[in-house]
């Protein structure tokens, strides 16, 4: 699917907005989802984590969103470093 840019709302096509239900809305949802997942690419370490309190559990869950929030600043450091553009 090719990129389109837009200067004013005025110049897009049609009405994007999806009845709940309508298998349109599903593909939607699935293809913003799949550009996240590509765009992110989070990682969280697979397997099974007890721990002694919830705050345990966010602690861990923090430094795991901070690894992967790292990892993409990286990549986009990178990117912008051989001349790719950010936006």
């Amino acid at each position: 699917m090719p990129i389109r840019k837009f200067r004013r709302v005025e110049e897009m096509e049609g009405n994007t907005w999806r009845e709940p239900g309508d298998p349109e809305l599903f593909r939607a949802i699935r293809l913003t989802w799949e550009i996240a997942r590509q765009t992110l690419r989070p990682s969280f370490p697979p397997g099974l984590y007890k721990h002694r309190s919830i705050e345990d559990a966010q602690e861990l869950r923090a430094r795991w969103e901070k690894a992967n929030f790292d990892a993409y600043h990286a990549r986009l450091e990178r990117s912008e470093s051989r001349g790719g553009r950010s936006d």
